[in-house]
């Protein structure tokens, strides 16, 4: 089945207690509305609708999906619910809180507290377009967030194998916050090889490309060291491919050498290792290397002090891929 663009609920629908104000965000896996629950509270409601498997017409509500599509739907929505579930039990400031999840219309729902910011790809942007770039005790600062956040995400079991700077949203405050997993539709993945991938080249660890290869903490590691390589050099990371014809993120971490410690440039360089044993294999680890003061300090340091500014959700959800890619 070809991918559809998915007409989202009408703006304005009452559903489960929840008012619709208008679509945010949608992608290949789902659509994300800005919504108020009952007192008044602006909520963020991602909707479980991959668009190779199901077709929703304007005027619709619920999503139509073939006959040979039907097994993996629910495959998907079954490990979309159980992460809404998991994710709920989650109380940590560096993690989005899921506040309720349900199902309607065939499908389901999960809501989340609405936080106002904007994502760390839409500041990378900002930074490259005048030039600048982030330093290295504002990477070390924001990281150390991010880490606190997978490394409780790991320590209940979780994966959250989409970690990219389109998925970490920064609060007004310059707070990390991480957002959405993408542990259902790697589900989705392995369960129909014939759907076009769901993952985001250049962020995506090696073994995300293949059936047999066994993931852990240390897939999410190597996102989060593509992640912060995205910061230093305000690029994209090459994809796995590419890097296996030919790496060039050597010449890039030796251009780093005069911007950034050898303590961090070392760290990126091992977590975006192709091989996973190569790699930090604990987020503890990378931790320990952020915390620590570094024994040279870098020939200068860019101002990146940009406060961030408040733009609700539309960062958050509105790039679902890569940078200037969509999943």
């Amino acid at each position: 089945m070809a991918a559809q663009n998915n007409a989202p609920l009408p703006d304005g629908l009452e559903i489960a207690g929840y008012r619709i104000v208008k679509k945010i965000a949608s992608g290949g896996f789902s659509i994300v509305y800005l919504a108020y629950d009952a007192e008044g509270n602006a909520v963020a409601i991602k909707e479980y609708l991959p668009s190779q498997l199901a077709l929703r017409a304007p005027g619709e509500l619920a999503p139509s999906v073939s006959k040979p599509n039907l097994a993996v739907f629910r495959i998907g929505l079954k490990c979309f619910f159980e992460e809404g579930r998991a994710l709920a039990r989650i109380v940590h400031p560096n993690v989005v809180r899921v506040v309720n999840f349900f199902r309607a219309h065939e499908t389901v729902y999960m809501v989340m507290a609405y936080e106002s910011g904007h994502t760390l790809q839409d500041h990378i942007a900002r930074l490259h377009a005048r030039g600048s770039r982030m330093s290295e005790t504002s990477i070390r600062q924001l990281f150390k967030g991010v880490c606190a956040g997978v490394r409780e995400v790991h320590a209940n079991k979780l994966l959250h194998l989409d970690l990219k700077p389109a998925n970490i949203y920064l609060r007004v405050d310059g707070s990390p916050l991480l957002l959405d997993f993408g542990a259902a539709r790697q589900t989705i993945n392995i369960d129909a090889p014939m759907l076009a991938p769901m993952y985001t080249p250049g962020f995506a660890a090696p073994e995300l490309y293949s059936k047999v290869a066994t993931l852990g903490p240390w897939t999410d590691i190597y996102s989060i060291g593509a992640a912060m390589y995205a910061c230093m050099t305000r690029s994209m990371p090459p994809a796995v491919e590419a890097r296996r014809q030919e790496d060039k993120t050597e010449a890039q971490f030796a251009k780093l050498a005069g911007s950034y410690s050898p303590e961090l440039v070392e760290m990126v360089r091992s977590c975006m290792a192709l091989d996973p044993l190569a790699r930090p294999q604990s987020v503890f680890a990378m931790q320990k290397v952020l915390q620590a003061p570094p024994t040279l300090a870098p020939q200068h340091e860019d101002d990146d002090g940009e406060p961030a500014r408040p733009g609700g959700w539309r960062g958050l959800v509105g790039r679902l891929g890569g940078i200037g890619r969509k999943a």
